[in-house]
């Protein structure tokens, strides 16, 4: 495969696609945790406790916050009202528990901040001096201020968070629709961008698209898992692709 020069992507790519929790900043483990506390408290000892080595993985990692609480209600056999977007956090309905969540994660954010991984700082480094165009694809609607607390929200030409993809009417991933979006924005084809994911859901999502390359980022031990939902390649740190070429 040729590849270009130090950025360890095939010679047809002309943009990078990031995902944001768990490639570039440290709050994956935010977002686990305050899903676990959500979760547990609402089913608060009916069933099984939430899991983080598969329920997390398997049913929200990577999704959007409203279909996150639908999946894993949903494989549970538990039915709840939709609600409005604006219950209350203690509402027992699928927006109340995705508010929930919500507000937990942001009072650890605010509490413990945000840092990027010191990889992902090196790597985006190489990609900015290249000149490659990059995109950060997220489900996260507080997408732009941890990429601003992480300090790195400069290295990106365009965002696509869970506050455009509701204005744009964009499907989450595992759909494609998301990256799409963020490689139109770049002035790309599919084929001509690199999607770079940690969530089964989110290289399902690349698979999908039938974009160029679909690089799994490994920081949480699944890596047979990206390559299983259509990884081409997993790396455990983005500075492994650097040493690639």
């Amino acid at each position: 495969m040729t590849e270009h020069t130090d950025l360890g992507v095939p010679a047809t790519i002309r943009a990078l696609l990031f995902d944001l929790d768990g490639v570039l900043t440290k709050t994956a483990t935010l977002h686990a945790k305050a899903w676990k506390t959500t979760f547990d408290g609402f089913l608060d000892g009916r069933g099984a406790p939430f899991t983080l080595d598969t329920d997390y993985a398997e049913y929200v990692d990577g999704k959007p916050r409203i279909d996150g609480v639908r999946s894993f209600l949903g494989a549970r056999g538990i039915a709840l009202p939709e609600g409005d977007p604006d219950d209350s956090p203690t509402a027992r309905t699928v927006h109340g528990l995705a508010n929930r969540k919500n507000q937990l994660v942001l009072g650890m954010i605010r509490d413990e901040g945000v840092q990027a991984y010191e990889d992902a700082v090196e790597y985006l480094r190489a990609v900015d001096g290249a000149g490659m165009p990059r995109a950060v694809v997220s489900s996260s609607a507080n997408c732009h201020d941890v990429l601003v607390s992480a300090g790195i929200d400069g290295f990106f030409q365009t965002e696509i968070d869970g506050r455009a993809a509701a204005e744009l009417g964009l499907a989450g991933k595992p759909a494609p629709d998301t990256f799409l979006a963020g490689a139109e924005a770049l002035g790309v084809e599919p084929a001509q961008a690199a999607v770079l994911e940690d969530a089964l859901a989110g290289v399902a999502a690349g698979r999908a698209g039938n974009f160029g390359v679909v690089v799994g980022v490994d920081r949480a031990n699944h890596g047979d898992a990206l390559l299983a939902h259509g990884a081409d390649l997993v790396v455990a740190e983005l500075t492994e692709l650097l040493n690639k070429a």
